[in-house]
């Protein structure tokens, strides 16, 4: 992972000399991939690991299989390099993989769930949310009970949820991350956060749903 403190300080450092670097843009790093540079495809790891990761763990949690999608993003955009064409930000790019990973893990959640419980998942009710009204949760706790409860979100819902609210993805880019139009990402966000105040409605006046 990047110190972003300590990167900070590095080009603070470098400033102030008289030949200071000049920091490689991602079409750089991505054309000297595209030549077989490893260390270039390193560097475009290490720029976006985190955005993959707050992405693929909003979806599926903090598990094995949010590791598995996370590798598996950036396994799929080495293979892709020479397709990418920068018709959008890399960043937005690996998200579009990395969502659309991570509802193929939650479809295959839900198959396995069928064989195993041999009734259709819509039938089974998420845990009912059990929290102490009078109690007094910090900022931390009330953030993973929300985080929690994105994750009884039908997927659909989910994945605007956690474009629009966790990663702070516009309408306009959500829609074409997901390849929906625009006025059903508004729609599918209503519901999603109709459906989290629903389930938060005992801790609902001391929480704004800042996931």
């Amino acid at each position: 992972m990047i110190d972003l403190a300590s990167g900070i300080n590095q080009i603070e450092s470098t400033s102030k000399q008289q030949t200071p670097s000049i920091a490689k843009t991602d079409l750089d790093l991505i054309r000297q991939a595209r030549e077989g540079g490893q260390s270039a495809f390193k560097e475009l790891v290490e720029r976006y690991e985190q955005q993959v990761a707050a992405t693929v763990i909003g979806m599926l949690g903090d598990g094995p299989d949010a590791d598995e999608v996370g590798q598996e993003t950036f396994v799929r955009f080495y293979k892709s390099l020479d397709k990418f064409r920068a018709e959008a930000k890399l960043g937005t790019y690996l998200t579009r993989i990395a969502i659309n990973l991570s509802l193929d893990a939650l479809r295959k959640r839900q198959r396995n769930l069928k064989r195993f419980w041999r009734w259709e998942t819509d039938e089974m009710q998420p845990a009912e949310l059990i929290v102490d009204s009078e109690a007094s949760y910090d900022q931390n706790e009330r953030r993973d009970i929300v985080r929690n409860e994105v994750q009884a979100l039908e997927a659909k819902h989910r994945a605007v949820v956690v474009l629009r609210m966790l990663r702070g993805y516009s309408t306009r880019e959500t829609s074409e991350i997901l390849d929906i139009p625009q006025g059903t990402v508004l729609s599918r966000l209503s519901r999603g956060l109709d459906k989290l105040k629903e389930r938060l409605a005992p801790i609902i006046d001391r929480t704004d749903l800042n996931i």
